[in-house]
C-alpha cells in the first residue's frame, strides 16, 4: 500500500464511465478494496471538474466518453497537478496507448478486469504521483535557491559599489535587514535592486 500521512485513511477516487452499469461495478470494487468513491461522472468534462474540485488521491477514467474523452480528461488533470490518472477500457491498440502515455496517464488496464487487477494499479499510480509531486517541489526549490542566489549576488554588488564596502559587509547588510524585517533575504535583495534602479 502507498505509505499516507495517515494510514488509516482511507485513499479517496474519483470514477468516470459513461456506462451506469460500469460505474456502478466499478464503484462496488473499489469499496471493497478499501477506497473512498468521492464522485462519479458520465463525461470527461464532468469527471475533470469533479477532480478539480475534490482533488482526489486517483481518478479512473474510461477512454470513451461524451463531451471530452478519458485521454484528453487525464490531461487536463497531469497537466494541472490535480491527481494521477488510471484509465480503464476496452480497447488496447497503439494509437490510444500513445495517447495516454503522452497524456501523462500513470496506468492503463484493458476491460474486462479483475478486481485484483486494480489495487496494484492504483497504488504504483499514486506512488509514481507522489514521486513526481517530490521532484517538481525539489526542482522548484532550486529554481527558488539559484533565483535568490542571483538576486542576493547582485544586490552585494550595487551596496559594494554604492557604499565601498567589502563583499562580506554587503551581504551582512542584506542579511541583518533581512532579520530585522523578517522578510527574505531575496525580497531585501530586489528591494536593494529595485531602488538602485529608480
Amino acid at each position: 500500500m502507498v505509505d499516507t500521512a495517515d494510514a488509516d485513511r482511507r485513499l479517496r477516487i474519483v470514477i468516470a464511465d459513461d456506462e451506469p452499469v460500469i460505474r456502478l461495478d466499478l464503484k462496488h470494487m473499489l469499496t471493497a478494496l478499501g477506497y473512498d468513491v468521492v464522485a462519479e461522472a458520465g463525461d470527461g468534462a464532468a469527471a475533470v471538474e469533479a477532480a478539480r474540485n475534490l482533488a482526489p488521491d486517483c481518478a479512473i477514467f474510461d477512454i470513451k466518453m461524451p463531451v471530452q474523452d478519458g485521454i484528453d480528461a487525464a490531461k487536463i488533470l497531469y497537466d494541472e497537478k490535480v491527481a494521477p490518472v488510471l484509465l480503464l477500457t476496452g480497447y488496447s491498440d497503439v494509437d490510444l496507448v500513445r495517447r495516454a502515455k503522452d497524456a501523462g496517464v500513470f496506468s492503463y488496464l484493458v476491460k474486462p478486469f479483475r478486481e485484483a487487477d486494480l489495487m496494484p494499479a492504483i497504488e504504483i499510480a499514486i506512488s509514481r504521483w507522489q514521486v513526481l509531486q517530490e521532484v517538481d517541489k525539489q526542482a522548484r526549490d532550486l529554481e527558488d535557491r539559484l533565483e535568490t542566489r542571483k538576486a542576493v549576488d547582485r544586490a552585494k554588488g550595487l551596496l559594494m559599489d554604492q557604499y565601498n564596502l567589502k563583499e562580506q559587509e554587503a551581504f551582512r547588510r542584506i542579511q541583518v535587514q533581512s532579520m530585522n524585517t523578517r522578510r527574505t533575504m531575496r525580497e531585501i535583495a530586489e528591494a536593494i535592486i529595485i531602488a538602485h534602479n529608480i
